[in-house]
């Protein structure tokens, strides 16, 4: 294995790399075909649905075309016979493949509802629309499609469809829609319905809805707003140019708080970021080499926040320690809700995913709650957040969501505007930003150190690690502490990769789902230095089971 180069543009402005070529990438859209024989351009969906670039023949109007058909059918088979939403946020190829979607939606005699004047839209606001919607509905149920390749690079398109329990489509869903959409696309596209966008705009099958208000309206529901205006806690937040954009001053004025929306500029290129780790534009909250914006405000605000282009992920900066670490935020968050939701049940288990930091299980444990680790991707934990029976799911990406206060679902899609506010909520009530809060924590559970290392990765590459079995990591020893665990599977599914645990640390191998890299996480309670040691083994281990 190769760790990752950082590059030496990382955090610089990206007006120091050359911007996408937008007209070019919508041209490639149209005019681009894949080739079903190449694996690269099959529609193949991720943890979170279909993504791809238009240049690559990974991401283009057959993709899009064929992938909605797919859908149609699926819940027509499924017995999901309510209306579509759609929401879509601000990169460059969702306009154009929220055009295909509607043109094939229309087509296909299918309600459909898509924002009120064209407003972007938030995953979140999908999820809880459809929620809202079928509450107490045994016919008519919703589900929803999300046009984003979430915080990826400007020239990144993607689909995503999310079926009526308003989570992430499980893999049985998603296997059946891949295997029709690819079907369809060697078929010539013959089977798919589809009318000229001017005619589905106007169908009688295309309404408008307000996904802003419903919302925004609804927002007191899942978060203790009244104290954060009380207190007069002083936020900042940077929309980073994404779907949530004209979301956050309806929040503020709405419910009266110190909310200071720092840019509302979107463009395509997303030239005012900084550039992330490798030299390349990506819209990452949890990363400080592209949030370069949002740790200048440090000091201005009591606590600041991002989300990334769907909104779906979040980055909190605070005073007493810059931007958090995606994982000490998480487990701020855990530790907070848990002891300030009474409204919830007394069983309501922790999530995390199995990359996640393992404070999260020191957590539930100190206040007596069950954990729930499963494999990355959100979708795990969608039954959970719709019953009840989850109170928090996170995922180290900086993904989460959690249950409204009277214990029903609010999102079962990640929610990164309700993770930002919360920040305003713990420092409104603690009297203490949360990075103090952790800090408390840590100082009563122990302080990991953590990184992930992310390298390229061919297509090969990716399915040889995603296969890796516990008997092929060989050591009986993790950074000097015995082996007490190897495995490849949470809570009964595959994690795509492997993970090996001592009493003291942890690390975990596994392929991107999204991107043409791969991630090796490790995690010690024993210091960086010792993280280190653990990071280097595990790329030692990783090797060896691969090249055996």
């Amino acid at each position: 294995m190769v760790s990752a180069k950082i590059s030496p543009l990382a955090g610089k402005p990206a007006t120091e790399s050359q911007p996408v070529d937008v007209a070019a990438l919508l041209a490639a859209y149209h005019d681009l075909k894949p080739d079903p024989s190449v694996p690269e351009q099959r529609v193949v969906f991720g943890t979170s649905g279909h993504r791809g670039s238009s240049f690559d023949r990974s991401f283009n109007e057959w993709h899009v075309l064929a992938v909605v058909q797919a859908i149609c059918e699926y819940r027509a088979k499924d017995g999901v016979d309510g209306p579509v939403f759609i929401g879509i946020d601000t990169h460059a190829l969702s306009g154009p493949a929220f055009e295909s979607t509607l043109e094939v939606l229309a087509g296909n005699g299918v309600e459909t509802q898509v924002s009120a004047g064209g407003e972007f839209t938030p995953t979140p606001a999908v999820s809880h629309a459809i929620l809202v919607h079928n509450r107490g509905r045994d016919t008519g149920r919703a589900d929803g499609i999300v046009i984003t390749p979430s915080h990826n690079p400007p020239e990144s398109g993607g689909i995503k469809y999310n079926p009526p329990h308003g989570g992430p489509a499980d893999t049985d869903a998603t296997s059946w829609i891949a295997a029709r959409a690819n079907a369809l696309i060697e078929g010539g596209l013959r089977e798919v319905k589809r009318i000229p966008f001017t005619q589905a705009r106007k169908a009688g099958t295309t309404h408008e809805f307000d996904f802003l208000q419903r919302y925004v309206g609804d927002l007191d529901d899942v978060l203790d707003l009244e104290i954060i205006r009380a207190k007069g806690v002083r936020m900042g937040v940077d929309p980073l140019g994404g779907a949530g954009v004209h979301y956050w001053s309806a929040i503020g004025e709405r419910y009266g708080l110190n909310l200071t929306v720092v840019s509302e500029t979107v463009d395509p290129t997303f030239s005012f970021m900084s550039l992330d780790w490798d030299g390349r534009v990506r819209m990452d909250p949890s990363s400080s080499y592209a949030m370069q914006r949002l740790i200048g405000l440090k000091d201005k605000f009591d606590v600041a926040f991002a989300c990334d282009t769907d909104h779906d992920r979040h980055g909190v900066v605070a005073p007493s320690s810059g931007l958090m670490q995606a994982n000490h935020y998480l487990a701020a968050a855990a530790w907070y809700l848990f002891q300030n939701r009474p409204g919830w049940r007394a069983d309501a288990a922790v999530g995390k995913t199995a990359v996640s930091t393992a404070l999260l299980d020191r957590i539930a444990g100190h206040l007596g709650r069950p954990l729930r680790e499963v494999p990355v991707g959100f979708k795990y934990f969608v039954a959970g957040l719709y019953d009840g029976s989850l109170g928090f799911g996170c995922e180290e990406s900086a993904g989460a969501s959690f249950l409204a206060k009277d214990a029903s679902a609010w999102s079962t899609d990640k929610d990164g505007i309700v993770a930002a506010l919360l920040a305003g909520e713990m420092t409104a009530r603690l009297g203490k930003d949360p990075g103090e809060l952790y800090s408390d924590i840590t100082k009563q559970l122990g302080e990991p150190a953590n990184a992930r290392i992310d390298a390229p990765a061919n297509h090969a590459q990716k399915a040889k690690l995603s296969k890796l079995a516990p008997e092929q990591v060989t050591s009986r020893t993790l950074a000097g502490d015995p082996i007490v665990e190897v495995i490849n599977k949470a809570g009964g599914q595959g994690i795509g990769g492997i993970k090996v645990i001592s009493a003291n640390a942890w690390f975990a191998a596994r392929p991107s789902g999204t991107e043409d890299i791969y991630k090796v996480y490790g995690e010690s309670f024993r210091g960086k230095e010792h993280l280190q040691t653990v990071l280097a083994e595990a790329q030692a281990m990783v090797d060896s089971a691969l090249s055996g």
